[in-house]
């Protein structure tokens, strides 16, 4: 698997170049979800975004057509493309069931990762960390949900990984104001902390406990502010 911070862009800013276009327009985009700089239930005007990033409609069309099917824009008739607007309910029933499949997932890791793939999450975590201390909020974050993914994915369990990251990928604007205010950062940030202790000594039973409270305290973090 390629490093987690190698598809992290270091700016939000100027025109995009050519290269890996396609992917980095999906990135620039879902930043631009993830961070409110394009609000839940806005239209995405495609004349206004191409000129903002210095690209034409058709691969602009075509990075708005993946975040829709990644469930974060809704392409609506009449209107276009519009900024998914998730409500109390489809977010809390989103969690609910991304719980359990964390929950699995943390027991199965346990067993079945290699000491080379744990060591792999060791790392994105101590960036993470990294980035935290930096208040570096847009790349901690992206790092917060690579260890995740990591830990579906350690599982080798290729229907829970897949269910997984479709959810978490439904998340991201919800999860990503979920550590507004240094006090819900520092409680999410110690509960990452539970999470590699646990991983790192095998540990399926704590480690699937902490995941399933992240994700409880996760929601309380959020609820009031959909």
């Amino acid at each position: 698997m390629s490093e987690p911070s190698s598809d992290l862009p270091t700016s939000n800013s100027g025109p995009i170049q050519r290269t890996a276009l396609h992917d980095t327009l999906v990135g620039r985009l879902r930043d631009m979800i993830i961070e409110g700089e394009l609000a839940p239930g806005s239209r995405m005007h495609e004349s206004q975004l191409g000129e903002q990033l210095g690209v034409s409609r058709t691969p602009l069309r075509e990075a708005i057509k993946y975040l829709a099917s990644e469930g974060l824009v809704e392409l609506v008739p009449s209107r276009g493309a519009v900024v998914k607007r998730f409500t109390g309910k489809d977010v809390h029933d989103m969690i609910i069931v991304l719980k359990s499949l964390e929950e699995l997932a943390g027991n199965l890791a346990c067993v079945t990762a290699t000491d080379q793939e744990i060591a792999r999450v060791r790392r994105i975590h101590d960036e993470m960390l990294q980035c935290y201390e930096a208040k570096d909020r847009l790349r901690y974050y992206k790092l917060n949900q690579a260890i995740h993914t990591e830990i579906s994915q350690l599982t080798h369990n290729e229907a829970l990984a897949s269910m997984q990251a479709l959810l978490q990928s439904r998340l991201k604007r919800i999860r990503f104001i979920g550590h507004e205010g240094p006090d819900k950062w520092a409680a999410a940030v110690a509960e990452h902390e539970e999470m590699i202790t646990a991983l790192e000594a095998r540990d399926g039973k704590a480690l699937s406990e902490v995941l399933g409270r992240h994700l409880l305290k996760a929601w309380e973090r959020v609820k009031d502010s959909i």
